[in-house]
């Protein structure tokens, strides 16, 4: 089972973003929250916490499933933006997990 490594505080990320393959479905909602990290598709939607502080829900794809990781405090506060681009993510990633 592959782990992801915990990230830094927003912003202090290093992380390239690499070009996707041609066959994998593009949301252009996503095309800002969507980058590669440890050589793991992941897309990572800013959101906020009950007190308003930074956070990020986190969705990527393990053996054929979707896995969603909730912010520290397992709350997530989203704006109608963030909240489509979370929908979109989910949406691709269902679509990579079927292959």
């Amino acid at each position: 089972m592959r782990h992801l490594r915990a990230a830094g505080p927003v912003g202090q990320q290093t992380v390239a973003n690499r070009p996707v393959s041609p066959s994998a479905p593009v949301d252009p909602r996503t095309a800002s929250v969507r980058r590669y990290e440890g050589g793991q598709l992941v897309w990572r939607v800013q959101c906020g916490d009950l007190i308003s502080r930074e956070r990020a829900v986190t969705v990527f794809v393990e053996d054929n499933q979707v896995v969603l990781v909730s912010p520290p405090g397992e709350t997530a506060r989203l704006t109608s933006g963030q909240l489509g681009q979370l929908r979109a993510a989910l949406n691709e990633a269902a679509k990579m997990a079927e292959r």
